[in-house]
């Protein structure tokens, strides 16, 4: 098997150590140790960055740090943006490039411990397409988050747990891991932080399983947080009137039509 993992990144030249030190080493030690309780091996691995569109020195910063790590079982790509597209867009990007069996998605800034990567797959049991981080389950926890920012991810996952499936906590982490089939069957548009959230709801819509990893979301060391709030809570709400729709449809039938 094949593990990629996508690493969008935004003006993030100070986390770029960070992920050598801390993201790397996981990296390097899944492919010796494999990733499940029965050592299920990767024979192989990709890191693939995904620059959007920064204004400061990310792209140089991570190839002078990664580029010389390469060797016959971990490869790396760095893909760039000429333009911020969003969020989603990067997301996309590396989905478009990624090869793995296995597709793991994660924040540039940490926020979500890398150490906790194989026990987050391992959640990736047979019968399951994908695992999200959830420190809104009951096991899971927030460490210094400003609480303006937990009330709008915390509200709109309680929305979701309401429209879609109230046995998933969390739907706004970017922090999961992909079985291939449900990146390369479910697509989706939102370019922005939304994207994440359309991805889960549409594949667990379409009938994929999903299973939560209880983790602790902690506040990003270094940089700003690149969420903007008005305009991701506007995406959030449009979304939700779609999967609203849908839902509706299922129970009433195709006569329910979208507003003009």
């Amino acid at each position: 098997m094949k593990l990629s993992v996508i690493i969008p990144c935004y003006n993030e030249v100070d986390n770029v150590m960070k992920l050598h030190d801390e993201l790397l080493p996981v990296i390097r030690k899944l492919l010796v140790n494999g990733w499940t309780s029965v050592s299920e091996q990767f024979e192989s691995a990709e890191m693939l960055f995904v620059d959007d569109g920064s204004s400061d020195d990310t792209s140089a910063k991570l190839q002078e740090c990664f580029s010389s790590e390469a060797n016959s079982r971990l490869s790396f790509q760095f893909l760039k943006h000429e333009t911020n597209a969003g969020l989603g867009a990067a997301i996309r990007t590396g989905f478009a490039h990624a090869s793995g069996d296995i597709i793991l998605t994660v924040d540039s800034d940490g926020t979500y411990k890398f150490s906790g990567i194989p026990e987050l797959l391992s959640c990736l049991t047979p019968g399951v397409d994908i695992v999200t981080a959830s420190p809104y389950h009951p096991d899971g926890g927030v460490i210094g988050v400003p609480a303006y920012r937990l009330f709008f991810s915390k509200s709109s996952s309680l929305l979701y747990r309401i429209l879609v499936d109230p046995k998933v906590h969390t739907y706004t982490c970017l922090f999961r891991a992909y079985r291939s089939r449900v990146v390369r069957q479910i697509s989706f548009a939102s370019n922005d932080f939304l994207g994440g959230t359309e991805l889960l709801v549409k594949a667990m819509l379409g009938g994929f399983r999903t299973a939560e990893f209880p983790d602790v979301l902690y506040k990003r060391m270094y940089g700003v947080s690149k969420a903007r709030i008005v305009s991701t809570v506007r995406s959030h709400l449009k979304f939700m009137g779609w999967v609203l729709l849908q839902r509706l449809r299922l129970t009433f039938g195709s006569h329910i039509h979208e507003p003009v």
